[in-house]
């Protein structure tokens, strides 16, 4: 079933490219002509880099769908999918807001960053080698998933302290708690750090367990526990889906949150205090959450990789 899925993939793959990179491409044509900032701003130039980068996808999806994934076409899709990748940067922290906020700052922006987000995975879908090799989740890749892992536990540290009541950088739960009203939290994440329970510590829980499943056998499986599905092999795409999000909006934005945070504590820059007391206040507590989102979202792309790479056609267990 996996290979008949694949080889349906491998025919009407390059035509799902070709019509997403001419929607895409209009997509920034229309922001072009209108005027309107589809990254929430920076003007007409990010806006005809959208049209390039749909362009591209589409003569590259309809050249592998004539001539077959040749070198060069492969390239130029890995390209348009590093590109697009970019694009959907921080779309992972408008689904959360929509999860459990009121809204996203610019709905513009963000159906842009879902449609980059849905080419980065058509163009991977189709970029990829159909040859595939021999490959399993080496060691390394699970030391970096455990790196990931840990680099989560001062963040769920702090949030935690906060919701069982205690105080950190100056800051108490009814403090956090009226912030978060304020910044136009919903009435169940309220209600999760009224219980004591952090919805965001709630999120990196499932976010550990995407992590332990793209580089363990038991993420091949759906468990025994799913009704109808049980045993059956999952699809590539449902985990790698999420993870290539999670990975192109937490890695870049917790490395450079991190670079941020090593100058503001060297005393090159200052950091806003916010909601905080003062600017020492806020490196406490920006420090835990640049560790986390930048190792766990480094550790989410290379877990990603070997995913991709242990699961392509051709290789041992694939």
């Amino acid at each position: 079933m996996a290979d008949d899925g694949r080889k349906r993939w491998d025919r009407t793959g390059p035509r799902v490219t070709v019509v997403w990179g001419t929607a895409y491409a209009g997509f920034g044509l229309v922001g072009v002509m209108s005027g309107t900032p589809l990254f929430g701003g920076g003007g007409a130039a990010l806006d005809w880099g959208v049209v390039a980068v749909g362009v591209s996808a589409a003569v590259a999806g309809g050249a592998v769908a004539r001539y077959g994934p040749r070198p060069g076409l492969r390239r130029l899709l890995w390209a348009a999918c590093g590109l697009s990748c970019a694009a959907a940067f921080s779309l992972l922290m408008d689904a959360i807001t929509l999860l459990f906020g009121q809204g996203v700052d610019d709905w513009v922006a963000t159906v842009n960053r879902l449609l980059a987000a849905i080419g980065a995975v058509s163009l991977a879908a189709t970029a990829r080698d159909p040859r595939g090799t021999s490959s399993a989740a080496p060691v390394r890749v699970q030391r970096v998933a455990w790196m990931g892992t840990v680099a989560f536990l001062p963040y769920a540290g702090m949030k935690l302290v906060w919701a069982w009541g205690g105080s950190y950088a100056g800051v108490d739960k009814e403090q956090m708690l009226a912030v978060s009203e304020r910044n136009g939290a919903s009435g169940v994440w309220l209600a999760l750090e009224s219980w004591g329970l952090d919805a965001t510590v709630l999120l990196a829980a499932l976010g550990v367990f995407l992590l332990w499943g793209l580089v363990r056998p038991w993420g091949r499986v759906f468990p025994r526990w799913v009704p109808f599905l049980r045993g059956r092999r999952v699809p590539r795409l449902l985990p790698l889906t999420p993870a290539l999000l999670g990975a192109a909006t937490l890695a870049p934005y917790g490395v450079l949150g991190l670079g941020y945070c090593a100058l503001a504590t060297a005393g090159v820059v200052t950091m806003p205090p916010g909601d905080f007391a003062n600017s020492r206040d806020v490196l406490l507590a920006a420090w835990p959450g640049m560790i986390a989102f930048g190792g766990y979202g480094v550790a989410l792309a290379v877990a990603a990789r070997a995913y991709w790479l242990r699961t392509r056609p051709g290789a041992l267990g694939g």
